[in-house]
């Protein structure tokens, strides 16, 4: 990891061998990311992403804030999201950069902006594979 990496995680008060360590990852899943997690991804990557990513709408996201554990598909959904974000932070460098390129058009995935995709695993995993071809030098 580096530096912004790891200062997004710890806004997002998420450990950072929670996505360095699949072992780790699958535990956290397991036991339930708590709710502030999602309230701090709703400051640091847009309340519009979890809105979307729990199928919910303005008004009821802020019940998943106060929830002790959130159950396993919620946790993998977000910490996946988390996983993402973090690896485009890497590659981008810092975290502005990173959030500004998840949100604008990108013609590698349709048109589309990465992050809305994020509200499916399919979704996440080819923003992480543009992401890699960029990290390559396979796009300019």
């Amino acid at each position: 990891m580096n530096a912004a990496v790891d200062q997004f995680l710890k806004e997002a008060q998420i450990p950072a061998s929670a996505l360095s360590d699949r072992v780790i990852y699958i535990q956290t899943v397991r036991k339930g990311l708590p709710g502030y997690t999602v309230k701090a991804g709703s400051k640091l990557i847009g309340r519009s992403l979890f809105i979307r990513l729990f199928d919910t709408n303005s008004a009821n996201l802020s019940r998943f804030y106060s929830k002790k554990h959130l159950n396993r598909h919620d946790s993998e959904e977000v910490l996946d999201t988390f996983r993402v974000t973090a690896e485009a932070i890497r590659i981008w460098g810092d975290k502005d950069t990173a959030l500004e390129w998840l949100n604008m058009p990108i013609p590698a995935l349709a048109g589309d902006k990465p992050v809305d995709l994020f509200d499916t695993f399919d979704g996440r995993r080819w923003v992480s594979e543009v992401l890699h071809k960029i990290e390559f030098g396979e796009f300019s």
